[in-house]
């Protein structure tokens, strides 16, 4: 058989005839009805802030996803039952369709017919897959033919292959010696030669007394899988009500796809020891369509984490992403919109072994008043369910032409139920804040700081809104506020919240003074 070199490859020896073809193997099922075939359990830990998926599609597209497979936020365990025949004594027992990513050091076989007949000696997996320069090398010492490019011409070269090194070939010819370069050169090979393959293969060599069928299942952990939830949000008119809908977003670059396989995932932070390579953290958006009404995952507690297992098999296709309902969508969930002005945020990170006396700290002025949406995850509200962390996406309907129209987007961490759920959209367009020290006295004599602020909210709307003013008393642990225009709230030991009613087209201002002793 002849092959062309393209320029971009340097040596082409017969590999499109040995390769198999670019889809990746498949793991399936006997048509044994007893035979549950695959079954995969995906464990993650991607950061839904981060982790874009179409980051590592784009490498594994350009051949470099073995450099980068271990930085995948996340590892599945993949089992998997079959049945094999087995002679009785000594056998060699191959697995060929399994993940190009596994971790040998997992693997685990059990004999589910003879457990107590059959015992493993010895497993193996082997990775050192066929490539152009494992090639040539089985043919060091081999009848080869290479077509040399010659001007308008080829020259056809024959002799025995020497070496293969980088991109030159040294060739004993019947005139001698000969060096050719093997860039845009054609080669023409003999015989496939043993001992190459051309996907990882795990081998074991199994003793048994007992010849004929047996059941085995096989477990072993591999790089490649993760994934992560998503959640939609859509408020009603009045941003009173809304309906909840969430999937899980897969990706598989594991180098294998599982047909008809039974899919649980791992919702938790598990502690895994791995090597700590070096990790980029890309940033990227990754766009998907809303998800498809279907059942569902079920969801259960597993150990101090929560396993969701799908109810029915489905495909989880090699080098792909896709999404699959996490629970059916969730209807006239109860949601509560808060406005809050947050007049100098930076104060909160304001710590320290002392008192803080220095007179400008905490004066700058932050004018935007922040939009979030809260909602009860109880059954009360018909929710009341685990949600794994990840990304919520909340829409709200323009009544004008019936469509949904995007408001906002905040990422949420695990939540058990019967938590409050709080989603940050943004910033107010129309109320708007100001904060202004208006009062400062340090003696440290007396050991005391009296600081006095004057808050002012305004509300360009043509409705009322309620406000919620924040403020940190950050200068030192034992505080009290001595004055007040308004009655406030103490959210904990240095922060207290000042609830307000703006009117439509008009402000409010809230002053306090506040003393630190010490």
């Amino acid at each position: 058989m002849l092959t062309r070199l393209s320029p971009r490859h340097a040596v082409s020896a017969c590999l499109i005839a040995l390769l198999v073809a670019a889809t990746a193997p498949v793991a399936r099922a006997n048509d044994d009805a007893n035979n549950p075939g695959p079954s995969i359990t995906i464990y993650s830990s991607a950061d839904p802030a981060g982790f874009d998926p179409q980051q590592f599609i784009a490498r594994e597209r350009n051949g470099q996803i073995a450099n980068y497979v271990s930085q995948v936020p996340g590892f599945a365990v993949v089992k998997d039952v079959r049945t094999v025949q087995l002679q009785a004594g000594l056998n060699e027992l191959a697995f060929e369709d399994v993940a190009q990513f596994i971790d040998p050091t997992t693997v685990s076989f059990a004999d589910l017919t003879h457990p107590n007949n059959t015992s493993v000696l010895e497993q193996n997996f082997r990775f050192d897959l066929v490539s152009q320069e494992k090639l040539l090398e089985k043919y060091i010492d081999s009848e080869i033919g290479v077509y040399v490019p010659s001007g308008e011409s080829t020259e056809y070269v024959t002799g025995t292959l020497m070496s293969a090194a980088g991109n030159s070939l040294v060739i004993n010819t019947a005139e001698g010696l000969r060096i050719v370069n093997g860039y845009g050169s054609s080669i023409q090979l003999g015989e496939i030669p043993a001992g190459l393959i051309t996907r990882p293969t795990l081998v074991w060599k199994i003793n048994t007394d007992q010849a004929g069928d047996h059941k085995i299942r096989t477990t072993y952990q591999t790089e490649g899988l993760t994934w992560r939830s998503d959640y939609n949000l859509i408020v009603n008119e009045d941003e009173t009500r809304a309906d909840i809908g969430a999937w899980v977003t897969l990706m598989n670059l594991s180098g294998m796809a599982y047909h008809d396989a039974k899919l649980k995932l791992i919702a938790g932070d598990v502690q895994r020891v791995k090597p700590q390579p070096q990790v980029n953290n890309w940033r990227g958006r990754a766009q998907y369509d809303m998800a498809v009404e279907s059942q569902g995952f079920e969801e259960k507690s597993f150990f101090e984490y929560h396993l969701y297992t799908l109810p029915r098999r489905t495909d989880i296709l090699a080098n792909t992403t896709q999404q699959i309902t996490l629970f059916p969508t969730a209807r006239d969930v109860k949601v509560e919109k808060s406005l809050v002005y947050y007049g100098s945020p930076q104060s909160r990170y304001w710590r320290g072994s002392s008192p803080m006396s220095n007179r400008e700290l905490g004066t700058d002025s932050n004018t935007k008043v922040d939009v979030y949406l809260s909602f009860k995850n109880e059954e009360a509200n018909q929710m009341g369910r685990p949600l794994p962390k990840g990304k919520v996406r909340v829409y709200k309907r323009d009544s004008a032409d019936d469509t949904l129209e995007f408001v906002g987007e905040d990422l949420i961490d695990h939540t058990p139920r019967n938590e409050t759920v709080l989603i940050k959209l943004g910033e107010s367009f129309d109320v708007v804040g100001e904060r202004v020290q208006t009062d400062f006295d340090y003696n440290s004599a007396r050991k005391t700081i009296v600081e006095t602020f004057k808050v002012t909210v305004r509300n360009r709307k043509t409705v009322p809104q309620k406000v919620i003013i924040r403020e940190s008393l950050y200068r030192w642990s034992n505080w009290e506020i001595t004055r007040k225009s308004t009655d406030f709230e103490k959210v904990d030991s240095r922060t207290v919240h000042f609830p307000v009613d703006v009117p439509a087209d008009d402000e409010v201002v809230v002053t306090y003074t506040v003393r630190y002793t010490w």
